[in-house]
């Protein structure tokens, strides 16, 4: 089972509309595969576009599934290891899976979910606390950090690959969810601060320029590879939210510039952090989605079903443009193809 995260340091970079798309269009594209979704994100937006978005009451699904029992979520599977942290309990994972197309016929059959849940912001003093206690002889904070390792290893010959959304932080959650990461997807935007996020994401995965020798005996990069454990590799950054303003002399572009010789410089220094070897061969460039994607996030729905035409969102007529709607399936598909 491979397993790609979509992650940047920076929030606001369209990270789970680029995910729950690139799902759709992977799973619709493949339907002989079984892809896993996990929501590593307090905020669970990509549980609720899965369980039907605004239209189809998808927060008001995801409250009733964190009110059983089982508590199916992520937050659910770390509230059962909360009394036992540093040994891996008897359990069956598929008791904290669930089936979204059942809940919203929107989504292809072949997609399963660990949904997201709030529950992971209370969690996250109680699991880091765990992580650091010191204990002789032992490793506190790699039992924690195992903690999705445990769960995806039962289940790894039921499933082809993983969709892993994590939080903007590098909470130890987003911790967790990286760990267990093959690939990693980092959203860009055409702005300044994306480009230091770029820089921020590569010193807190990689510890690549770090302010001071000391941080790097503690980095996540160190207490993960003196286990041999691997780190996960940049596999595609998406220049998200590009508008037709974008022209080669815009103050925009300069900064998307400034990105590529970024990763260029990178490629040559650090190559083995990357999947790819040129710059172009990692980049994809994706157009604001626009009304498009007003539409189909609010009906928790794939590009490549959305029809064009009026719709009615919260009682307002909302107008989607084919050609619009086609130029969002084509990119969307650009991105699922390199998956």
């Amino acid at each position: 089972m491979k397993k790609y995260a979509f992650w940047n340091n920076k929030g606001g970079t369209g990270k789970t509309s680029l995910i729950f798309q690139t799902i759709l269009a992977y799973a619709k594209e493949h339907p002989d595969k079984r892809v896993l979704v996990l929501d590593v994100c307090p905020q669970a937006n990509l549980s609720e576009l899965m369980l039907g978005g605004l239209v189809g009451k998808g927060s008001q699904k995801l409250l009733q599934i964190q009110g059983e029992t089982p508590r199916a979520t992520v937050g659910g599977y770390f509230q059962m290891r909360l009394p036992e942290p540093y040994t891996p309990p008897q359990f069956n994972p598929t008791d904290f899976i669930i089936e979204p197309s059942k809940l919203n016929n929107k989504i292809e059959p072949n997609v399963f979910l660990l949904a997201g849940d709030p529950l992971l912001e209370l969690q996250a003093t109680a699991i880091s606390t765990l992580a650091n206690t010191q204990i002789p002889g032992s490793n506190p904070w790699l039992a924690v950090i195992d903690w999705l390792r445990d769960f995806l290893e039962p289940i790894s010959d039921k499933f082809d690959v993983a969709f892993i959304d994590c939080n903007p932080s590098f909470s130890i959650y987003t911790q967790i969810a990286l760990s267990v990461t093959d690939y990693l997807v980092l959203p860009v935007m055409a702005d300044d601060s994306s480009r230091r996020a770029l820089q921020n994401a590569f010193s807190l995965i990689y510890g690549l320029r770090l302010p001071s020798p000391i941080y790097a005996q503690h980095s996540f990069k160190d207490k993960l590879v003196r286990e041999g454990r691997k780190l996960p590799k940049v596999h595609t950054i998406v220049k998200n939210r590009l508008t037709q303003y974008m022209g080669p002399a815009s103050a925009y572009s300069a900064v998307l510039r400034t990105i590529d010789e970024q990763v260029a410089d990178l490629l040559e220094t650090e190559p083995n952090y990357f999947n790819f070897n040129k710059v172009s061969d990692g980049m994809c460039e994706m157009r604001d989605f626009g009304t498009t994607g007003v539409v189909a996030f609010a009906r928790g729905e794939s590009f490549m079903d959305l029809s064009s035409g009026r719709h009615n969102i919260s009682g307002r007529r909302v107008q989607v443009k084919e050609e619009y709607r086609v130029n969002a399936v084509d990119a969307i598909k650009r991105l699922a193809i390199r998956i």
